[in-house]
């Protein structure tokens, strides 16, 4: 009997695509996933995920569902009890499901929620925490330029010559978990990792083994123009505009360096698969959520409601079991994340029983000539007034204080105009970004590739602008919602007794009525059912 393929996820958070060296970045140290992406795997270069924060992002590719299907477009709605995914799907047609708990994916007021979809899960926080940052409060005072720019630098290394993070400890469960593999089921494996996430700080060899002479300049926000509100206000209140050209390429620099740690990181996995001999029976994929601005555009970290490709545009390869037609390297086709759940149930042999939107990535990992998506979409931040729905209100009626390091963006994100909710079309030569209150936006990456010049007004592009238009328009209509794949029933059983007993015409009549009703049936069938009954009493007569 043939065996369904273990799935193994690894999951970096936060980590844009040209971060790595096969993408085209001189600086990237990430020498496994290159290798990978040449002789093992497809790399897809223009992978975009849904949403540019985590929470959404994953309630998207983990459902094969666009955010505003369910609400899923801020950090403050996760999974609830009733939401199907991949895990309770995969777990429910036999896979056993292990992961650790990184992984911004289940509402956690619900007792039990989460251990309803896996087997197993890790919750570490066992090991002695990591050396901190070599600088001693490398914050400064609230009002220096370093306080909101998560910038950390080089981590310090314990006894043994380390820096063991949560992320280690996860890494080295889930080698452990391999040594023990469940008998007479395929594995689901889920790492879900805090890195390249900030704070910016690694240690060595990954600080040290960045060359800054090789970091690519950054888009500089004083070389845009016609950009969203959102980057303006934080900008304003990250006061890191005393930031030099050099310490901006340290920051990005220690961002490399955190990458350069997870392929070392992924690299470990494989080769633990490799030694419990079940590496050709895996598909494995290696995706983030989204990405960060690592300086581009005069910020850090990443926002809601913005869509430069440095937020949007994720690494994302596969790497299918052997037997599989595999034409390995890097594909220039348009995919998106929600493809990410349809290409493993593919794998996985399992059917969907409810709606989805992915479309499985087998024939572009089969040849990656084959076409694409023509577009990809993501889609962030709320209406005037949605309070309810958003993180910077979870915190009390005033939000966090002013030393927490995400107080500028959680001010910024009170504020209606700069949080207007945005929605993103692209192409493979434009970017179209619409929001309620008109300030759109639009980017000829042919001509743009950096997106510095908001061209919505340019009357050039105007015919190009209405087609974008429409096509999102045509989105959102075909996935606007969707509908349970089972039926409610009309009526309770009292409410057709009312209706039909009056079909009775004996005490044996009503009992057949009863019983159909008592099993749920429906009226047609329940009435079909009767003349059956009077037929078989009639013949007997």
């Amino acid at each position: 009997m043939k065996k369904r393929p273990h799935i193994i996820i690894f999951n970096p958070d936060e980590m844009r695509a040209d971060t790595m060296g096969h993408l085209g970045n001189p600086a990237a140290q990430t020498p496994f996933l290159d290798s990978f992406a040449r002789t093992e795997a497809v790399s897809f270069s223009q992978a975009f995920c849904q949403n540019p924060v985590c929470v959404p992002s994953r309630c998207s590719f983990f459902t094969g569902l666009y955010p505003h299907v369910n609400g899923h477009r801020t950090m403050a709605h996760l999974l609830r009890p009733g939401e199907s995914s991949l895990f309770y799907e995969l777990r429910k047609s036999g896979y056993y499901v292990w992961m650790n708990a990184r992984n911004d994916l289940y509402a956690a007021q619900y007792p039990g929620w989460l251990e309803q979809n896996a087997d197993e899960i890790f919750y570490g926080g066992n090991s002695v925490p990591a050396p901190g940052p070599e600088q001693q409060n490398p914050r400064g005072p609230r009002e220096g330029k370093q306080f909101y720019s998560h910038y950390e630098g080089k981590l310090g290394l314990d006894s043994q010559g380390r820096n063991y993070s949560r992320d280690d400890e996860a890494v080295d469960a889930a080698i452990e978990r391999l040594q023990r593999l469940p008998e007479d089921q395929p594995l689901c494996m889920f790492l879900g990792l805090m890195w390249p996430h900030t704070p910016y700080a690694a240690e060595d060899p990954y600080y040290s083994g960045i060359d800054r002479s090789k970091v690519p300049p950054r888009v500089r926000a004083e070389d845009c123009t016609g950009k969203p509100l959102m980057e303006r206000r934080l900008r304003e209140l990250q006061h890191m505009q005393g930031y030099t050209e050099e310490e901006w390429t340290e920051l990005r620099a220690v961002y490399l360096a955190m990458c350069s740690k997870v392929d070392a990181q992924f690299s470990r996995l494989c080769a633990a698969l490799q030694q419990a001999g079940i590496y050709d029976d895996c598909a494995i994929f290696f995706l983030s959520d989204h990405g960060d601005f690592a300086g581009d555009y005069g910020l850090p970290e990443k926002a809601q409601n913005c869509f430069e490709d440095c937020l949007t545009r994720v690494p994302f390869l596969i790497k299918p079991p052997a037997g599989v037609k595999l034409d390995p390297g890097i594909c220039d086709e348009l995919v998106e994340l929600v493809d990410f759940y349809a290409t493993v149930m593919d794998f996985a042999e399992v059917s969907p029983q409810r709606t989805q939107f992915g479309k499985s990535l087998r024939p572009q990992l089969a040849d990656r000539s084959t076409a694409g998506r023509p577009y990809v979409f993501s889609e962030g931040g709320r209406m005037p007034g949605e309070t309810h729905c958003d993180e910077s209100h979870i915190n009390g009626p005033n939000g966090s204080p002013p030393t927490f390091v995400y107080w500028p963006r959680e001010t910024a994100q009170r504020d209606d105009a700069a949080h207007i909710k945005g929605t993103m079309i692209r192409d493979k030569k434009y970017k179209y970004i619409s929001r309620p209150d008109g300030t759109d936006e639009f980017y000829d990456l042919a001509e743009d590739p950096q997106e510095r010049y908001n061209a919505i007004q340019d009357p050039a592009y105007a015919e190009q602008i209405h087609l974008m238009q429409r096509e999102q328009l045509r989105w959102y209509q075909s996935t606007c919602d969707v509908v349970p794949w089972d039926f409610d029933q009309r009526f309770n059983g009292e409410m057709f007794w009312a209706m039909l007993k009056h079909h009775a015409q004996n005490e044996a009549e009503a009992k057949i009525l009863r019983e159909h009703i008592a099993a749920g049936e429906t009226m047609p069938i329940i009435l079909a059912a009767l003349q059956q009954f009077r037929k078989e009493q009639s013949e007997e007569e």
